[in-house]
């Protein structure tokens, strides 16, 4: 800070010692080092201070703004869906004008053979199984749940 050597300081010391003399000189030479402290830990707290406004910006900075980055996010998976929406849709006019513009050849109502109804079961018997073991109660969608065994 000063470029003071050791030849400058003999010179304040001597100059100091003749201006106060030996009865104050070690009174002044404490307060002198008492400020020299002071100024110094306040240097220090402000250094200190100033480091950890500058590590938490650099947090900050590093971290990014979340809500920012959940609104892109967002964003993003909003326009997915309505580009989705729109092909979704496109396809399912192309469908139904498909459907309409040229049926396919289908049996006549009339001509087609009229599914056969079950008998009912008899109310002393169990209800009636097809080939796979189902009762007909059952949904149609196949379940992800392994078969049920009753032993």
């Amino acid at each position: 800070m000063f470029d003071l050597g050791f030849s400058e300081l003999l010179i304040v010391a001597v100059v100091a010692l003749v201006v106060l003399g030996p009865q104050r000189l070690p009174k002044a030479a404490r307060f002198a080092g008492l400020w020299v402290r002071k100024a110094r830990a306040q240097w220090y707290s402000v250094k200190s201070e100033f480091e950890r406004e500058m590590a938490a910006e650099d947090l900050k900075r590093s971290i990014g703004d979340p809500a920012r980055d959940l609104r892109g996010d967002v964003e993003d998976i909003r326009r997915e869906l309505d580009e989705t929406s729109a092909t979704t849709a496109g396809a399912l006019r192309e469908a139904e004008a498909f459907t309409r513009d040229d049926p396919p050849p289908a049996v006549a109502p009339a001509l087609a053979p009229a599914p056969k109804p079950e008998p009912e079961p008899a109310p002393d018997q169990p209800p009636a199984t097809d080939d796979a073991g189902d009762t007909g109660d059952a949904p149609t969608q196949p379940s992800l749940l392994p078969p049920r065994r009753d032993d």
